[in-house]
């Protein structure tokens, strides 16, 4: 195997690993060629649901926050789906406001990068850093700013000689993230295939003073979205790395010590097979569930709390008023018919603005992903 980089010796006595500019030489092995074709085969499938499924663009929502908290238990924040739903619906939860404004900002980069007009660019890369890092404690991040000094990876208190990995001196940076921002461009390899190559590569050249595994990850999804491959990101690719996480650091370790591109990108391409079946079961319960809820309910405003209940399980009186543009009390009667159904339960026991939960629906989106009992000989 060739080493994708070289390392290189800074006069204070550390080395710093500077990557080859993408693409590498790829042996393109039966086996890769099957794994690309079976990722492209079950992304497609899941495509195709987010076409015809009643209401994609309500599912998304519920979607988009998995991916981001996921992303950012790998980096070690806790907040859960079910604490940052509860929050945006108005319920007090325990987690710090930090946590919980760690993760929003996670989602608003990641729907802001979905809607922002031209390609992906480094412009678009220094966006979603300034959302992403915006309110973050320290004064050393400087939201949506490429680095100016050395930085590492490795335990707090280590130093650059002790680091488990040194990235790119700033010079070298630089012109990575040029040669990066170049292969974007890329029609030679196959879509899913070129996303695994520029996440390693973006991992490696670790632009930013902080935030660079949260910003890695959403330009996946991000790039899955704005290229077409995916309708809406359904696909949570995080949970996945979570699962995963020593094979997922493992991979990624594997291309810059021995250039293993091959295991980076079978791991990648499984990533995506099983995530894509994943959401595909989980989006089609979930309308599923809707539909039964619907068609026992009285038409009119019954049915749209349902509705929204797709998009967070969690509601109040208050919220469901105004987002229907029905009175208070009508969206109170309609709350209490769904909860005397057992859909909705109380989720807190204040007397006032009381959040209702469907903890059925919560529960699918909540369940952790499932993986092949096999999946270590499959990585």
């Amino acid at each position: 195997m060739r080493v994708h980089g070289r390392r290189v010796r800074h006069p204070l006595g550390y080395r710093y690993f500077v990557p080859d500019p993408l693409p590498p030489a790829l042996d393109c092995t039966l086996g890769l060629m099957n794994a690309v074709s079976e990722a492209d085969r079950r992304i497609g499938r899941l495509a195709g649901a987010g076409r015809s499924l009643p209401n994609p663009h309500v599912l998304v929502r519920p979607f988009v926050r998995r991916e981001a908290v996921d992303s950012s238990r790998i980096e070690g924040t806790q907040t859960t789906l079910g604490e940052l739903l509860a929050a945006e619906a108005g319920a007090a939860v325990e987690r710090t406001t930090g946590e919980l404004r760690e993760v929003g900002n996670y989602v608003l980069a990641l729907e802001t990068g979905i809607r922002r007009p031209g390609k992906v660019s480094l412009r678009t890369v220094r966006l979603l850093h300034r959302i992403l890092m915006t309110g973050s404690h320290g004064t050393h991040v400087f939201p949506g700013e490429f680095r100016g000094t050395q930085n590492r990876i490795g335990p707090p208190l280590s130093r650059l000689q002790t680091a488990t990995y040194v990235p790119p001196a700033p010079a070298e940076m630089r012109e990575g993230l040029r040669s990066w921002e170049r292969f974007l461009k890329d029609r030679a390899h196959p879509p899913l295939v070129r996303v695994a190559l520029l996440h390693y590569q973006f991992e490696a050249i670790h632009p930013f003073l902080d935030g660079n595994g949260r910003v890695g990850r959403l330009l996946v999804i991000l790039l899955l979205v704005r290229w077409g491959i995916l309708t809406a990101p359904l696909l949570c690719l995080s949970a996945y790395f979570e699962a995963t996480r020593p094979a997922y650091y493992s991979r990624l370790r594997g291309v810059t010590e021995e250039g293993d591109w091959s295991a980076w990108l079978r791991y990648f391409l499984k990533g995506v097979e099983i995530q894509s079946e994943d959401a595909l079961r989980r989006s089609e319960r979930i309308d599923s569930l809707l539909r039964r809820w619907r068609e026992g309910a009285a038409l009119g405003v019954d049915q749209r709390v349902i509705d929204l209940l797709a998009s967070n399980p969690y509601v109040t009186v208050k919220r469901a008023a105004e987002r229907l543009g029905v009175a208070f009390t009508t969206a109170q009667r309609a709350v209490e018919r769904l909860r005397k159904r057992s859909i909705l339960k109380e989720a807190t026991e204040a007397r006032r603005n009381r959040v209702y939960c469907a903890e059925t629906l919560l529960a699918v989106l909540e369940e952790p992903p499932r993986l092949p009992e096999n999946l270590a000989d499959l990585i």
